[in-house]
Parts: C-alpha cells; structure tokens; sequence
C-alpha cells in the first residue's frame, strides 16, 4: 500500500478511483465497496491512535487499564489542536457498569497519560463484558466531542479481540498496544447490537 503525502492527494486519488469505476460496465458492486472502503480508510487516518496496557487478576477479580498515550489525533478545535482525555467504560449488554477517566491533555494531538485504573469485574464476569475506551475532545463551552473509540472484549474482532485474549491468556501480567481509534458512530451501531 503507497502512503501518500497529504489528505488532499488521498482524496484526489480515492475519486478517480471512483469516476474511473463509474464508466465501467457491471462495476456497481465495486463501485460500492471502493466508496465504502476509501471512506472507511479515510476516516480511520484522521482520528487517530492509542496505546494502553490491560492486566486482569482472575484470584482477585481486578481488571487494570493503564492509558500510556495517543497520537495523530483529529484536529477538533480552531487551533488545528485538540484538548483530549479519554473515558473507560466497563459494559454488559448494552448497559455501563463503570467509567472512569484520564485528566484532559491540553493544546495536543500526541497526549501522553500513563495513568491507570482499576476495575472490579469477577472471573464469571470477564467473558461477558466489553470495555469501551474512547477519546474525547474536551469543550469549555458546548459539548465535548468524542474523537474516535475502540471496544475490547469476547464479542470484539481485529486488534481489539486479539489484545483481549492476550490478556486472558497472560494472568497477572500486563499487556500493552496500540490501536486505530474508530467512528464514535460506527461504534454506536456495534455496541446497541451487543444487547
């Protein structure tokens, strides 16, 4: 895969990708997974990164999640910067049991943290809960914006299933990641069919 330059040429490209496409005959169903496709990756690329650790006791019931960092977040204010911090929920069914969250980062795309926090969730329980991170662009005035997200758990796919597992399969011993943060609103969709 080229990586290119800037955003502009990206686009440039994904719509000659998809003019070309159009003057073909029977392309619709490519046309239809290029646009999908060339959407999806376009909107992954600009939300951005984050690496955190997870630890889980199976004797004490004890779920740790450490925030290290972030990068290459969206660019949410005026500024061309963002303000983030990030929110940890623990859910079942559709319904948050816990949260908790990091202090806000100011005036930064590549927020460090390194910091942690404990979840009590039982052995029988592990299996049946997803862990929501999402980084959220703090606004003094109005509403903060979520950024972008991820969902770790059983149900998950990807990155996210594999890191889960790692850390089901490695009691007591953190492990660390990084993932590619995802549409809040994608994630919406993911997490109202987990009910």
């Amino acid at each position: 895969m080229v990586y290119y330059q800037t955003e502009a040429t990206v686009i440039t490209i994904f719509w000659a990708m998809v003019l070309s496409l159009n003057h073909m005959s029977n392309s619709k169903i490519y046309l239809k997974l290029l646009i999908q496709y060339g959407a999806n990756t376009l909107l992954y690329e600009k939300l951005g990164d984050i690496c955190f650790s997870l630890r889980y006791v199976p004797t004490a019931g004890k779920l740790t999640v450490v925030i290290l960092e972030a990068k290459n977040l969206k660019k949410m204010d005026v500024g061309g910067l963002s303000d983030p911090y990030v929110k940890i929920a623990i859910m079942q069914n559709g319904k948050r049991l816990k949260k908790k969250k990091t202090s806000i980062k100011k005036c930064t795309l590549n927020p460090y943290y390194n910091e942690s926090f404990s979840f009590e969730v039982p052995f029988e329980q592990i299996q049946k809960i997803c862990l929501v991170v999402t980084v959220v662009d703090y606004d003094r005035i109005g509403t903060s914006e979520p950024i972008g997200r991820c969902i770790l758990g059983c149900m998950a796919t990807g990155t996210e299933l594999r890191h889960w597992s790692d850390m089901l399969a490695s009691p007591r011993r953190p492990i660390a990641q990084w993932h590619t943060l995802k549409d809040p609103e994608e994630t919406d969709e993911i997490l109202k069919n987990m009910k």
